[in-house]
């Protein structure tokens, strides 16, 4: 498969002879560049160089609009199918409610589900820095929670007034 931007088309293909393939995918054999380009004219079709770095150069006598469209369409649809990763956040407090708790963990396992890492932090105030381990105790039971669908990237890190760790799907 020819890199974008490199096929060389018609007048483009400046090598003596080449290997021609018809529409058909039928090969017609080796013969002079000149005598190839008139024959793709005569059928309306174009001379496209498909493999460059054969010896000779194999060329294709084909509708060249139509092998590009094909050809975008064709990266079109593997980007489709690609998932980019993203981080997403979830942030809490060392004292937040029971309910709040298991809501922010049922976003984060929907998160995991859609194949996207995530980031549970718990954001401490005031005196609640002096406690560190209340926050430790939430992280521990949010990873003990999601064990099933993620696991924890690293350790759990503590962050300036915030203590984080990030979860990736398994």
């Amino acid at each position: 498969m020819p890199i974008k931007g490199s096929v060389r088309v018609n007048t483009q293909i400046r090598v003596p002879q080449v290997r021609v393939i018809d529409p058909d995918g039928q090969q017609v054999g080796i013969m002079q560049t000149r005598s190839a380009l008139e024959l793709a004219q005569e059928r309306n079709f174009d001379l496209v160089e498909v493999s460059p770095h054969a010896k000779p150069p194999v060329c294709r006598i084909m509708d060249y609009g139509k092998f590009k469209y094909q050809q975008s369409k064709r990266i079109k649809d593997s980007k489709k199918k690609q998932h980019s990763v993203q981080l997403k956040e979830i942030r809490m407090r060392p004292k937040t409610d029971e309910h709040d708790y298991l809501f922010k963990v049922r976003h984060a396992q929907r998160f995991l589900e859609e194949r996207n890492r995530v980031k549970i932090s718990v954001l401490f105030r005031g005196r609640e820095q002096a406690h560190r381990e209340f926050g430790r105790r939430v992280l521990e039971r949010a990873i003990e929670e999601l064990s099933e669908e993620a696991s924890a990237e690293g350790p759990i890190r503590i962050e300036g007034r915030n203590m984080t760790v990030t979860l990736v799907p398994k």
